[in-house]
């Protein structure tokens, strides 16, 4: 079952507020400035490798370097655009028959999980091989040596962040169960789950799209001699 829906990227405080609705809370206050955030995820170890990115010698770009053009640039579109219409394209698993019958939340977890995989898998190549085409231009590839320094010091925590979100929405769909219960039953709150769990997808799909959205502006830049 598709929901068909339009939606522009979901900026980082937004997702935030986004989460913090579905888990019940208050949204946290905005505004904390990115050099202390990152303050909060670099160790001193990580660090060391940061600095030595930014002030090292870098590697001599290899003879065989991918080139990109606009065709590479409207496969990574592509890519985008058909990891989204993955989403909004399928709902999640349908429902029991019996709208009496209580619904398990366990096919929702596996199918948000699976998209997870599948966001995970597409963004890596992709950031790899942007990656790798910086690199072939000298005066980029001090970029992407920053890049794979910065992927290594924030991937882990990030993809430790985002595996939780299954179980938060397990949260929210047992307390739009069991409001719906309480008020007499119904299917409608299921709606509005699916909806909610899609855009949770696609914010998702944003966060993991920003570190490719930066390579990707790197490389429409036009190169200096």
């Amino acid at each position: 079952m598709a929901i068909s829906q339009h939606r522009t990227p979901t900026p980082g405080p937004a997702f935030v507020r986004l989460l913090a609705r579905i888990a019940g809370a208050e949204p946290p206050p905005t505004g904390q400035p990115l050099s202390a955030w990152l303050g909060q995820q670099i160790d001193w170890n990580r660090a060391v490798a940061l600095s030595g990115a930014l002030d090292g010698r870098v590697p001599a770009p290899p003879e065989d370097a991918p080139a990109f053009d606009a065709a590479e640039d409207e496969a990574c579109a592509r890519l985008r655009a058909s990891l989204a219409a993955s989403i909004t394209g399928d709902a999640g698993p349908e429902a029991p028959a019996d709208e009496a019958a209580p619904v398990d939340y366990g096919p929702f977890r596996s199918h948000y999980q699976a998209r997870q995989r599948a966001m995970l898998a597409a963004t890596g190549r992709l950031r790899g091989q942007l990656r790798d085409t910086l690199a072939a231009s000298p005066a980029r590839a001090r970029l992407a040596e920053v890049d794979a320094v910065m992927e290594q010091v924030l991937s882990p925590r990030e993809h430790a962040l985002l595996a939780k979100l299954p179980a938060l929405l397990g949260g929210y769909f047992e307390r739009l169960q069991q409001a719906a219960i309480a008020a007499g039953g119904g299917r409608a709150w299921l709606q509005v789950f699916r909806r909610d769990m899609q855009d949770v997808l696609l914010a998702e799909l944003d966060i993991r799209f920003q570190p490719i959205d930066a390579l990707l502006a790197a490389l429409r830049t036009p190169r200096t001699p």
